[in-house]
């Protein structure tokens, strides 16, 4: 999938491994995959919600399927 992210950066998820996409689980999520007798890595399910992260301006984009649901932009903390 391809994305314009606001600053005007095309992003992507083709390339396997990327540094765009990041695997994120709710503290549940993660709870349920623990008490799986998770034989294989494959056997891991994928989070409920992709995350994406531009490496222009670091925003950080929800997705639920093709919809963005939640957009995070970085402040300074200085």
């Amino acid at each position: 999938m391809r994305f314009w992210c606001k600053c005007g950066k095309a992003i992507s998820n083709t390339m396997c491994p990327n540094d765009v996409e990041l695997r994120v689980y709710t503290d549940k999520e993660w709870d349920m995959i623990i008490d799986m007798e998770v034989k294989d890595m494959i056997d891991i399910p994928f989070p409920k919600y992709e995350v994406w992260r531009c490496p222009t301006c670091e925003r950080i984009y929800v997705f639920d399927g093709n919809k963005v649901i939640r957009r995070y932009i970085l402040e300074d903390t200085a």
